[in-house]
This record gives C-alpha cells, sequence and structure tokens, in this order.
C-alpha cells in the first residue's frame, strides 16, 4: 500500500523519521497506516518533567507512588525562571547567584494517568511562592524495557 506524501505529513510522519535498510523508503514500513495511527493513540505514553524545589521531593514522590506511578527519575539541576536568580552574601561580599537548585522529576506514564500526575505534583510541590517550578507534558514516541524488550505500556 503506497501512501501519499500528503497522507504522511499529515501525521508529521517524514521519510528521514525512518532509517531504511537497503533501498525501502517509509511506505514500506508503514504497510498499514491506519493500524499504526490506532496503535499509536490507545497505546499513547507521556513523559511529565517537573522542574521542583528540592525540599519537596519526598512529598512529591510519595503523592506520585499513591496514584499509582511505579518509577520516577531524579535530576539535580540549575536553572531561573522569572525570579532570576538572587543575591547572597559571602564573606562580606554579594554575590550574584543566577541559577537557582531545583529537582528536576521525570515519570513516563500511560495517557490515561496525566491528569492525575500534574495534579498531585501541583498539589505537592505548590508553596504559593515564587519559584515553585514548572511541568511540562511531552509524547513519547516508543518505551523499551532493556532486560525483557517490553514495548509501550508494558515497559515502564
Amino acid at each position: 500500500m503506497h501512501h501519499s506524501s500528503a497522507k504522511l505529513a499529515e501525521y508529521n510522519i517524514t521519510h528521514s523519521d525512518y532509517r531504511p535498510c537497503d533501498t525501502k523508503n517509509c511506505c514500506d514500513y508503514l504497510r498499514d497506516l491506519s493500524a499504526w495511527e490506532s496503535a499509536h493513540q490507545e497505546h499513547a505514553l507521556k513523559k511529565i518533567t517537573a522542574i521542583i524545589k528540592p525540599f519537596l521531593l519526598d512529598e512529591v514522590r510519595d503523592a506520585l507512588g499513591e496514584i499509582g506511578v511505579r518509577g520516577i527519575t531524579v535530576s539535580e539541576v540549575k536553572g531561573f525562571g522569572r525570579q532570576k536568580g538572587h543575591t547572597e552574601l559571602y564573606r562580606g561580599a554579594e554575590y550574584v547567584v543566577d541559577f537557582l537548585p531545583k529537582t528536576q522529576i521525570d515519570a513516563v506514564v500511560s495517557e490515561a494517568l496525566v491528569d492525575s500526575v500534574v495534579e498531585s505534583i501541583c498539589k505537592a510541590a505548590n508553596t504559593g511562592k515564587i519559584g515553585d517550578g514548572k511541568i511540562f507534558v511531552t509524547n513519547v514516541e516508543h518505551a523499551v524495557r532493556i532486560r525483557t524488550g517490553e514495548t509501550g505500556e508494558e515497559a515502564l
């Protein structure tokens, strides 16, 4: 089955999205576009990235555990938003601290859990003060559990 370039573009699929072996093109890999589309919609995975104040990590982790999030990745990061850092006094000299310490939490979840996860993070990380953080939700194209080869939601 050959799919027109317009149909592929409608789903944001380009020839560069595939790494064909020999002379095959992406149409060979997408023999049934409707099956591909439904598979990606039914098993949609989302990556939720939250940037929070470091001292709230335990509260956020507990809140996510209560709603069934099975795993998270935590990173110590530095950054700034609207608060643009602050000044500190050290040994009598004033220093500008441009990047503030934050904690980044990443969790990949099914699309069905996204609203609950965002709500839980908001409740647990909200102090009502500037610098509480941000939450970003992005699409995950593919997930694989390295040990077993499981894919999609089963890999979580």
